[in-house]
């Protein structure tokens, strides 16, 4: 039995990540093998087995319908927003519908990447046009800093003008988009903590929650007391209520593309739960990124004892192995190398 026995017979392979996907369902795990830990089984994605690569499913694609919908309704409030700041001259105002539109733009793209990203993988792109959910969701976080920029600009270039604002047309344009915006919030907020890329979509909205929030105060404050110049103030706290989310959105996009080990994946704890499978002596060159939200994938090198090389041995530690890492770490796309101990050896021990 070679080290390079399992890549060369993918069915097999296959038929092991079906069957071993079943630890809470009648899998029979060898004893002493540790429970799916705590962490992950909380984790904000929730479990899902949908995850691997035959069905070319990503977790944005399960969203669609729910962001053609908030894409009505935000191009509804952008346009509503314009014709309010023009009437109203509130660059806070105008502020808001500039970030309404890119949210539109935003969820644009994140619509048409859920479509790319579901196109089968080719010889030349072994895991089809997925990531492109995330480029995606790059996107939309430098658009969001691009327009943190310019509203901090322009309320600079107003400092010290005077500027009639018309508070009736502000408050009515401001309040029909704090509605609009909550309830396209509450359309997204499930499918945020599953996909990066309809989580961008839903914090741009939800940072035209928190403007139009601020527009309303603002043009509340201005009703009363005529200080047009809270006008510029809430435009500056948009600004700065922008710019923390823009940070955190291409934070994970970066996290991503540089295929760090998924935040719901803790190695040291893979690392022991496939220790514990009876005949593993050591686990190296193990490696786990994400592809796009909710695809992850893992590989490993496993040296097993001399004694498991039969094939009913090799065929229960790699059913074992299969089961655990979709099972525990919601991980369905795995490449395990299992070898003999002489044959690591020979290899280079750069990865632990």
């Amino acid at each position: 039995m070679t080290s390079s026995h399992l890549h060369e017979h993918g069915d097999h392979e296959h038929s092991h990540e079906e069957r071993g996907h079943g630890h809470d369902h009648g899998h029979a795990f060898s004893d002493g093998h540790p429970r799916r830990p705590v962490a992950e089984a909380s984790g904000g994605h929730g479990h899902n087995h949908d995850h691997g690569l035959e069905g070319h499913s990503t977790a944005g694609g399960k969203h669609r319908k729910k962001l053609v919908l908030v894409l009505c309704i935000t191009f509804s409030v952008f346009a509503v927003q314009v014709v309010g700041a023009l009437i109203s001259g509130s660059l806070a105002l105008l502020a808001d519908a500039g970030h309404m539109l890119t949210d539109a733009t935003g969820v644009l793209i994140a619509l048409i990447a859920t479509f790319i990203a579901a196109l089968p993988a080719t010889s030349k792109r072994t895991y089809g046009l997925m990531r492109v959910e995330v480029l995606s969701a790059m996107i939309n976080g430098i658009v969001l800093s691009v327009i943190c920029i310019v509203i901090v600009y322009t309320a600079i270039q107003r400092i010290g003008t005077e500027v009639e604002i018309e508070t009736g047309p502000m408050l009515i344009a401001a309040i029909a988009g704090a509605v609009a915006n909550l309830i396209s919030l509450l359309i997204l907020q499930s499918g945020q903590k599953e996909s990066i890329n309809v989580r961008g979509a839903y914090l741009e909205v939800l940072g035209d929650l928190i403007g139009s929030g601020a527009v309303i105060v603002a043009g509340v404050v201005i009703l009363f007391t005529g200080w047009n110049w809270v006008d510029q103030v809430a435009a500056f706290a948009i600004a700065l209520l922008i710019a923390p989310r823009a940070y955190s959105l291409l934070r994970d996009v970066v996290r991503i593309l540089l295929e760090s080990t998924p935040k719901d994946v803790d190695l040291d704890q893979t690392r022991e739960h496939m220790l514990s499978v009876p005949g593993v002596e050591k686990v190296h060159d193990l490696h786990a990124w994400t592809i796009t939200s909710g695809v992850n994938a893992m590989s490993a090198h496993v040296v097993i004892d001399q004694e498991s090389l039969d094939w009913d041995h090799y065929d229960r530690i790699l059913d074992e192995l299969h089961a655990c890492l979709g099972e525990h770490f919601d991980t369905s796309h795995c490449t395990i190398q299992l070898e003999p101990a002489d044959h690591a050896n020979h290899e280079n021990d750069v990865h632990a």
